[in-house]
């Protein structure tokens, strides 16, 4: 699909939605995610928590398909964490096919119907402009971990961001103290990937981040727990 036809489906699909009512909020709305032919990606969508309680659904624009919360296919898995105010979309055996924009929505069961949606421009290749080394990781309470990103070559003097999905906050290369202490410090290579480093790692760090290489993300869960009394660990990585 070109970059034409890509501009075209999104304005065309967000006037329709507009019509009926719909409400769009997402940051991301112009972002792609890319990845691997045959692979998998897990896609956060964050709602207000007022709505904890609503119908919400992943839909595809392609083939105007819903598929509502709590799904669980061979290839799709829908599943909604009220408590966490968010629900994740898992796809899987990804193809050229699903290429394409979705959007997750809350029915609001405000009337007249006003719909919430978060945007999400889906793009699979055979080897993805942005990646990661690991799509989940974690560590200790205090501690420290470690995320790499890779680009195309294509990709090297766009810039990189580690983001923060739930409150769309991004940090740049270098250094950036974000409590007295926690830290990310970002390092680029110059040529095919750069590193996210986290110290100081708080419970409340806990959540869904992205690499972002100029308008290209790709997803990365972060779990932080408890730090082992006794114990000095700084560094846990782990696939999933």
């Amino acid at each position: 699909m070109t970059a034409y036809t890509k501009k075209n489906t999104f304005y065309i699909s967000i006037g329709f939605w507009l019509i009926l009512g719909v409400e769009c909020y997402s940051g991301w709305s112009n972002r792609t995610l890319t990845i691997q032919t045959g692979g998998s990606v897990t896609i956060p969508c964050h709602y207000d928590e007022k709505y904890s309680q609503q119908k919400k659904y992943w839909f595809s624009v392609f083939d105007q398909s819903k598929t509502y919360t709590n799904t669980t296919e061979k290839d799709m898995s829908v599943i909604d964490y009220p408590n966490q105010s968010l629900f994740t979309v898992t796809m899987r055996t990804l193809q050229n096919k699903h290429t394409g924009l979705y959007y997750c929505v809350v029915e609001t069961g405000e009337q007249p119907p006003k719909n919430i949606i978060n945007e999400t421009y889906l793009k699979i290749q055979s080897a993805p402009d942005v990646s990661v080394l690991s799509s989940s990781v974690s560590g200790h309470e205090g501690g420290d971990i470690s995320v790499q990103c890779f680009y195309s070559s294509g990709y090297k003097d766009k810039l990189k961001e580690w983001c923060r999905y739930k409150d769309q906050s991004c940090y740049t290369v270098g250094r950036t103290n974000t409590s007295q202490n926690s830290s990310v410090q970002i390092s680029d290579d110059g040529r095919r990937s750069f590193t996210v480093l986290m110290t100081g790692l708080r419970l409340t760090d806990s959540g869904w981040y992205f690499c972002s290489v100029g308008e290209e993300l790709n997803p990365v869960h972060l779990t932080v727990t408890e730090a082992e009394q006794g114990t000095n660990c700084k560094y846990l990585i782990c696939s999933l």
